[in-house]
């Protein structure tokens, strides 16, 4: 499986971005993708994720109220909205299905 992100960029604090991630296998239905993102000097976390085909989601407690992730069978896309950005959410984020990373966005929120 290729994964390709995109979506990441500079905004304020307060502002909103929509990460996409995009599979190259032909179903994707039954997987969990995860959004993961690593700030500068920090370990990589997880900030959720969603089982494709299904409305079952998980969100690390920072992000929640905040970050929606979506997925489109479909379409082979997942998508993580993320509105109120603060600079803590600032990191390369990167979307996970299995042992298959994509590349990597650039987030930065400016205070």
């Amino acid at each position: 499986v290729q994964l390709v992100e995109s979506g990441g960029g500079l905004v304020q604090t307060g502002g909103s971005l929509r990460l996409s991630c995009t599979a190259s296998e032909d179903r994707i239905d039954e997987y969990a993708i995860g959004w993961f993102r690593q700030a500068p000097g920090k370990a990589r976390e997880g900030v959720s994720c969603i089982t494709v085909g299904s409305d079952r989601s998980s969100y690390e407690d920072s992000v929640k109220g905040r970050f929606t992730i979506s997925s489109d069978n479909a379409e082979n896309t997942a998508w993580l909205q993320m509105n109120s950005l603060k600079p803590e959410d600032t990191g390369v984020y990167y979307c996970n299905v299995g042992d298959h990373w994509g590349q990597g966005t650039q987030v930065t929120v400016s205070s």
